[in-house]
């Protein structure tokens, strides 16, 4: 399996170091996706000042929807959320996250075990800083393209 993912944004590269050792069923669910196209021109439709961004809805593209795969069930951790980690979206249920994810900017502990995290930023964090924000967005980021390497 692969170890990274690279999303391409307008500015340059992001690259995501893989947790399979925290979420091996998101992360394969993220490169299944990723690998299939399924992100690319997907904006991030909820950026927060100092909390995170959101995208990965490859459906309709406004954080309503998500793929056409089935719901995985929840992989929680002791992970801390803290600058640069990537985890999963989701509803209420806590077994609903699909293809959804955020990127968190800042010190978010109060998420610990109540959302799936499956990777983290080691490059390009400066990029996601970047993303234009609100809820959503008036001109949102798009990833241009996100594969696994």
């Amino acid at each position: 399996m692969a170890d990274t993912l690279i999303m391409t944004l307008d500015g340059g590269d992001v690259t995501i170091r893989l947790r399979p050792d925290l979420a091996p069923a998101h992360v394969a669910r993220l490169v299944e996706l990723s690998d299939e196209g399924f992100y690319d021109g997907v904006p991030f439709h909820r950026v927060i000042p100092g909390f995170m961004a959101q995208g990965g809805d490859g459906g309709n593209h406004n954080g309503t929807g998500g793929s056409t795969k089935p719901n995985l069930k929840q992989e929680f951790s002791k992970e801390p959320h803290v600058r640069g980690i990537c985890s999963m979206a989701r509803t209420a249920d806590p077994n609903s996250a699909n293809s959804q994810f955020f990127i968190v900017f800042d010190d978010a502990r109060f998420l610990d075990n109540q959302y799936t995290v499956w990777g983290e930023v080691t490059d390009g964090m400066d990029l996601i800083d970047a993303l234009p924000k609100g809820e959503p967005p008036r001109e949102p980021g798009k990833i241009v393209k996100m594969r696994s390497a």
